[in-house]
């Protein structure tokens, strides 16, 4: 029966259906289930699913959507529980996320917060038309790993260069990673910048955050 509710889990995810989730969420709760595990050995193990599937191409953005508000929808349920009982999850790291000033697109920006989250990682979504001081103030405030900037535009994504200079005079460059992400953004552009790292799509940000991390842990 935990095997058959662990996989309704991971399914409601991979169909991205969020009533199912949250529904699914709350009886794993009734049936007794630690909220820790329903999270770790349920819903995440059905992103992790989606975001191969999304690199294989056998998923497509609109699914990445669904799944990601099925699995907002099983977290919105079990989060509270899990801090009622005085648990927590394990922070893999703190990352901050914006779109630069001046722009407005965040459906991509929205994704990798989700699975960032999915995969243990506190989260602080700045969201839209982030100005430069906004980025470094947060920055302070959170103590983050990693920050990671959007623009959707040509014409905005000097503000992603715009934020790394800032973040240099905020004396912080050398304790943050920046990746930077974006329809017109490519590695070479990440490069130019001085950016840590460049994410094509929400799959692949989560895996270059993960591994910045890594380094992060080797490199102290």
């Amino acid at each position: 029966m935990r095997d058959e509710a662990l996989r309704a889990m991971q399914a409601s995810i991979v169909n991205g259906a969020p009533e199912t989730a949250a529904v699914l969420a709350q009886d794993a709760l009734t049936a007794g289930f630690e909220p820790l595990d329903a999270i770790n050995l349920g819903f995440v193990p059905g992103m992790h699913a989606v975001g191969e599937q999304f690199a294989q191409h056998t998923l497509f953005l609109p699914d990445m959507m669904a799944s990601a508000e099925a699995m907002r929808a099983a977290m919105q349920v079990l989060e509270p529980e899990l801090r009622k009982r005085g648990g927590e999850r394990p922070n893999a790291g703190t990352v901050v996320l914006g779109t630069t000033k001046g722009d407005i697109h965040e459906i991509g920006k929205t994704l990798v917060g989700t699975l960032l989250t999915a995969h243990g990682f506190k989260v602080h979504d700045l969201g839209v038309d982030v100005a430069s001081d906004v980025f470094v103030a947060n920055i302070l405030k959170t103590g983050a790993d990693v920050v990671g900037i959007s623009a959707l535009l040509t014409t905005t994504m000097r503000g992603q260069k715009s934020v790394i200079e800032a973040i240099e005079r905020a004396g912080l460059r050398a304790r943050v990673k920046v990746i930077v992400g974006g329809a017109p953004v490519s590695r070479r552009w990440a490069e130019e910048i001085g950016a840590d790292g460049y994410g094509q799509d929400a799959a692949s940000a989560v895996e270059l955050v993960k591994g910045l991390m890594h380094q992060g842990v080797h490199a102290g």
